[in-house]
C-alpha cells in the first residue's frame, strides 16, 4: 500500500456500529489487502476501500466484489465440510489459540489507543458473548 493515503477507523463508521467494530473492519481489510494469497477482486476491494478510493458501502453494493466474497466463503465452507473429525478438532484448538492471541492483541491496541490512564477500564467485546464455537 506504499505511500497511499490510508483510511482511519473513523472512516468506516458509516457501516460500523461502534468504534471497536470499525477498528476490526479496518484491520480485516488490511489483512485482505496485504495477503498475497487472497488476490483477485477481494484483495482489490480491500485496497480500494483502505485507500479511500471507494467507500465500504459502495464496495458492498458492487456485485463483482460481493461475488468474490461469496466465492471465498463458499471455498471455506467446502473445505470445512471435507475435514475429518481429527482435522475439525485440530482446527478448533488452533482457532482457540488464535482467538486468544487476537484478543490479547486487541486489548493491547485498545490500551495504546486509549492512552495512559491510572484506572484502566476495559469494555466488553461486542459479538463475543457466547461460546458456540467451543465445546
Amino acid at each position: 500500500m506504499n505511500n497511499e493515503r490510508q483510511i482511519q477507523d473513523e472512516d468506516l463508521m458509516d457501516v460500523a456500529q461502534d468504534p471497536e467494530q470499525a477498528h476490526r473492519l479496518r484491520k480485516a481489510l488490511k489483512t485482505l489487502a496485504d495477503n498475497p494469497n487472497v488476490g483477485g477482486k477481494l484483495q482489490e476491494m480491500a485496497k480500494e476501500v483502505l485507500s479511500g478510493r471507494i467507500g465500504m458501502k459502495d464496495a458492498i453494493a458492487t456485485p463483482t466484489y460481493m461475488d468474490a466474497l461469496g466465492d471465498r466463503i463458499g471455498e471455506m465452507r467446502r473445505a470445512a465440510e471435507n475435514q475429518t473429525q481429527a482435522e475439525r478438532e485440530s482446527s478448533r484448538e488452533q482457532f482457540a489459540t488464535w482467538q486468544k492471541k487476537q484478543e490479547e492483541q486487541e486489548d493491547k491496541e485498545r490500551a495504546e489507543r486509549d492512552g495512559p490512564s491510572g484506572n484502566i477500564v476495559t469494555t466488553p467485546r461486542h459479538g463475543r458473548g457466547g461460546s458456540s464455537h467451543r465445546r
